[in-house]
């Protein structure tokens, strides 16, 4: 997951740099080599620029503040994370706004968050000035 604009920036580069190399490595190898054998020398350097690419574009959404909705807390990590970065603060404003040590967030963020208490969540949320709502919704009929 990119964290801060120095990262995407950097992602952003190497997906230009990969995109070339890929292309010129199909070239070359086409040139002594069937399509398949191409396809299967390339599947590694193309699954690891798909990867990229799609922490790229996540970044992006997270920018423009589209988050994927929660499912039983699921996922709260990742979403306090995207929510710092739709704010546009670096993991050391936010630590200020904590009044903790920036390296606590970035652990924290590292391991998205695992195992936080609500009680934590609840203190980055205010400090991010979200409101995050809940809603219920019972599926079954419950025998005790």
């Amino acid at each position: 997951m990119i964290r801060s604009e120095a990262e995407y920036k950097e992602a952003v580069k190497r997906l230009e740099e990969e995109r070339a190399r890929i292309k010129a490595s199909r070239k070359k190898l086409a040139e002594t080599r069937g399509p398949d054998e191409v396809k299967r020398a390339l599947e590694p350097v193309e699954t690891f620029y798909q990867q990229l690419q799609e922490d790229v574009e996540i970044y992006e959404r997270l920018k423009r503040g589209e988050f994927d909705e929660l499912e039983n807390l699921q996922g709260l990590g990742p979403l306090l994370i995207g929510l710092r970065i739709y704010r546009g603060l670096t993991q050391k404003q936010l630590a200020d706004l904590l009044g903790t040590h920036e390296s606590q967030v970035s652990r924290d963020e590292h391991n998205e968050y695992h195992n936080i208490t609500l009680e934590r969540a609840n203190r980055i949320l205010d400090a991010l000035g979200v409101e995050l709502r809940s809603e219920v919704n019972l599926t079954e009929k419950v025998m005790a």
